[in-house]
């Protein structure tokens, strides 16, 4: 049976909440004038900010952005909270440190770059795909919990296993390569390097959730029962929604090693894992800028949360403390996380949504 065999039941069934438009999906009038503000911000970013901002800020923001992104298209488009997401971006950033160059030589192939980068994603794909297809028999918190024990097999096997990955260590030198004699592991051409994949990835969440399989997807979260009378395939959908987001996370994982140069089982921790769920919560689950508005939100966090704790005399140790009271505050006043707060505020104000370029149907309308 066809993944994706006819839309048009999903919406007859009235359980698609996407709209229908007879635009096409590229056309450049859709998009709202606060995107291309944005977009311009960010392309000249490089001209008016430090390697610092570019690189450790905004870099890694994008990457962890990626990563939280994939589990927004699980959650937010097929109801499948999953905590596997930043395991699968581990095990393409260790694929591409055992096939590819690292300071572990005994161990590292030694393999080109567009020989590693394939493969790494292939590998993460299918790894994700298995999870995928392990969890999917479930649902609820019992979904959380077979992906959490997923990536916790996966952490104890990378940290016990040293013929293969290297134990405790893991791998470092993990670098970029130079293409087109780029180096691009500097500052400005690996940030231009995140931007252009995080940009594809979100269009590609955009563009699948509005194609017929995005569609039934959708259905299928809002009532697998009645779009399975309906002839669609819920288990190979649900599957086929897991491969897809596991190539967002690879792509985000090969990106985290070169940011870091390194990978070790610490990065793939449960941790890490629920930091991505984070992430995502916080910033918004319910659309694909929200996780990105989350990690720019978590990276700031981690980043300068020392530095404020130091500055007010207080123990710098418990800079996870206020990270925590951060998120906190944020999903206490909103549980649709910061996008519900900026819903919330132009509900109010009767503006246009920047996210769609709908007129707000607020009480300011008709005085």
């Amino acid at each position: 049976m066809a993944v994706a065999e006819n839309p048009d039941n999903a919406a007859s069934a009235g359980i698609v909440s996407v709209p229908a438009t007879d635009l096409p999906w590229w056309d450049i009038s859709r998009i709202p004038a606060a995107y291309w503000v944005v977009g311009v911000i960010l392309v000249i970013l490089p001209a008016f900010s430090s390697n610092f901002v570019l690189f450790q800020i905004f870099g890694w923001s994008l990457i962890l952005g990626m990563i939280a992104l994939s589990l927004m298209f699980l959650a937010g488009y097929g109801g499948m909270v999953s905590l596997v997401q930043m395991t699968v971006a581990g095990v393409a950033a260790y694929m591409m440190a055992i096939f590819g160059t690292s300071a572990i030589d005994t161990i590292s192939v030694g393999w080109s770059w567009w020989i590693t980068i394939p493969i790494a994603i292939i590998i993460a794909m299918i790894f994700g795909t298995v999870s995928g297809a392990l969890a999917v028999r479930t649902e609820g918190i019992y979904t959380i919990m077979i992906t959490l024990a997923i990536a916790a097999a996966f952490f104890y096997f990378a940290r016990q296993n040293y013929v293969l990955f290297n134990g405790f260590s893991g791998f470092n030198q993990v670098l970029p390569p130079h293409v087109f004699g780029v180096d691009w592991r500097a500052p400005v051409p690996f940030y231009y390097l995140t931007l252009f994949w995080a940009a594809l990835a979100y269009l590609a969440v955009l563009y699948v959730s509005r194609s017929p399989f995005g569609l039934a997807l959708q259905g299928i979260r809002d009532n697998p029962r009645r779009m399975a009378a309906l002839g669609f395939n819920v288990t190979a959908h649900r599957v086929a929604a897991y491969t897809f987001a596991s190539f967002i996370a690879a792509v985000g994982g090969i990106l985290l090693v070169w940011l870091n140069g390194q990978i070790s089982p610490g990065a793939v921790s449960v941790g890490p894992a629920i930091d991505i769920l984070v992430i995502a919560v916080v910033g918004g689950i319910r659309h694909p800028v929200g996780p990105f508005i989350g990690a720019i939100i978590y990276v700031i966090l981690r980043t300068f949360a020392l530095d404020i704790l130091v500055s007010l005399g207080l123990a710098g140790e418990r800079f996870q403390l206020l990270i925590g009271i951060g998120f906190l505050a944020i999903v206490f006043w909103s549980s649709d996380g910061v996008l519900g707060l900026w819903e919330r505020w132009r509900q109010r104000a009767g503006r246009r949504d920047p996210l769609t370029g709908e007129a707000a149907g607020s009480s300011g309308e008709g005085g």
